[in-house]
């Protein structure tokens, strides 16, 4: 899915990821606010991801949203 789309649906997607992604806060998804360097970097941070990790997990997960 293109990332300005994700931007834009951020609000209903968040809950979704927050699924995904338990590690991850209210304040965290808020901080993210739809942009994927952001998340990149906070799943980095809670599961020890290296970017590119953290960037396929993103993209398969985003992929059919």
């Amino acid at each position: 899915m293109n990332w300005d789309i994700i931007q834009g649906k951020w609000k209903q997607l968040k809950g979704s990821a927050k699924v995904k992604w338990g590690e991850l806060t209210d304040d965290d998804l808020d901080q993210i606010d739809g942009n994927k360097d952001k998340m990149s970097g906070k799943l980095q941070e809670k599961y020890g991801y290296t970017k590119d990790q953290a960037d396929k997990e993103i993209d398969d997960y985003f992929h059919d949203k």
